[in-house]
């Protein structure tokens, strides 16, 4: 076999493995999918598709919900253009104008107060953090303003007011470790193992039509009946929440069989990354495009897949167990820097520099009085300050559910000790 044979034969080996990767979509398919965040994605991808037209790009660009940067960029690649679509309503499960004014009118008492308490003005501080708690509406506003209460205070009253709260968050375990009482109660649902039919968790357009009926249908308990099953755990429980307006916590455990076999440590945060990345929904798209149970970018999904060495379409993230692989995958490569779940969560959120960049700040995570709480409530990310907290809660309930006794208070403690939680700092 001559050498120009040999190489035909190779590049048609290679076209052929990476077409039967690369999934490809019709004009006709991505139209024919309902309004929704899922069919932007789709329609991203129409888009970034070198046989796709310019007359069908200008066509499908006005059936995005929303436009985002992704978008932009690929229309204005393939067309030449500015993309715009028609003003459209919101698709469901949005607040009024009125009450995110509240909030920004509450959020700025919570904030003038933590100014004032690094200015060591703790009467004044007190002051505006009880302004916060009667101006915010949310039970974890809510939660957050009556700690900085009790910790300026130590008074009791506001410790037992945070008891009363069903919330999980790290304001009730807080409360619950300074009275060395039981953590709030929590559900993780036990249901039998069978496959709902006629729904694929797998597909973002199945699930977009679930959440298009959460946010038309007043019975949600049926719906949620509707998807009592194993295989639909994420779906059942999030419908479930928004059911009781999450009155009721549920913290499901799925995938046991792949995830028994990773160490507790890694078990508890990836399901508590998991519950607040997506709730456990397999087919979760984000705005921005972040795709999957674990919520990775169109980018890292591509790059760990090349480390990996494995041919990877961008909706094999919509699989649980490949979700649950490259998760691990990351956390071990975050974990060379990042020993605290709570920097792990920062980084996994807002990136691994800009965590870096945070805690080597000689402001945050140092000894004080008020620490590590003001470093945790002053971070500028408002998504990475938020969403740290958050998975730092669940971190902490899902090892207790794995049978790893734990406590969020030496968690918190330790955290201005650089060679136990990071690489940055030693």
């Amino acid at each position: 076999m001559n050498k120009k044979r040999i190489i035909l034969l190779f590049l048609l080996f290679a076209w052929v493995h990476t077409t039967l990767f690369a999934k490809t979509f019709t004009y006709a398919q991505v139209h024919s999918m309902p309004l929704s965040i899922e069919k932007d994605y789709y329609i991203w991808r129409f888009l970034e598709q070198k046989n796709t037209t310019k007359a069908e790009s200008k066509k499908i660009i006005k059936e995005a919900s929303r436009l985002n940067k992704k978008l932009k960029t690929a229309y204005k690649k393939k067309t030449g253009l500015m993309a715009s679509i028609p003003k459209r309503k919101p698709i469901g499960g949005f607040s009024s104008n009125i009450d995110w004014k509240e909030r920004a009118k509450a959020h700025k008492y919570f904030k003038h107060g933590l100014a004032l308490l690094q200015q060591g003005k703790k009467i004044q501080a007190s002051g505006y953090f009880y302004l916060a708690r009667h101006a915010y509406t949310k039970r974890y506003d809510v939660d957050k303003s009556l700690f900085w209460l009790y910790l300026i205070s130590k008074e009791k009253r506001y410790i037992k007011a945070l008891r009363e709260s069903r919330e999980v968050n790290i304001y009730t375990l807080m409360a619950a470790d300074a009275m060395n009482a039981r953590y709030p109660k929590t559900i993780t649902a036990q249901l039998w193992d069978e496959k709902k039919t006629n729904f694929n968790i797998t597909n973002p357009i199945d699930w977009a039509k679930v959440k298009y009926r959460m946010n038309t249908e007043d019975d949600l308990e049926a719906l949620a009946q509707e998807h009592k099953n194993q295989e639909c755990i994420g779906i059942y429980t999030y419908i479930k929440a928004r059911a009781c307006n999450y009155e009721d916590s549920y913290f499901p455990m799925p995938y046991r069989k792949v995830m028994k076999k990773l160490p507790k440590k890694r078990q508890a945060l990836i399901y508590a990354i998991a519950r607040q990345e997506s709730r456990f929904v397999p087919a979760s798209v984000s705005r921005s495009f972040a795709l999957g149970m674990m919520q990775f970018m169109p980018f890292l999904i591509k790059h760990i897949a090349k480390e990996k060495g494995q041919d990877m379409d961008l909706d094999m993230m919509f699989n649980p167990y490949k979700a649950i692989e490259y998760a691990d995958y990351h956390l071990n490569y975050l974990n060379t820097y990042l020993y605290h779940p709570l920097f792990v969560a920062y980084a996994y959120n807002g990136g691994i520099g800009f965590t870096r960049r945070h805690i080597q700040d000689d402001k945050h995570f140092r000894k004080g009085a008020y620490e590590p709480y003001m470093s945790m409530e002053t971070m500028k990310n408002v998504e990475a300050r938020e969403y740290g907290k958050k998975v730092l809660a669940n971190y902490v309930i899902y090892l207790n559910k794995l049978g790893v006794s734990t406590r969020l208070f030496p968690l918190l403690k330790i955290l201005a000790t650089p060679k136990k939680t990071d690489k940055f700092r030693e």
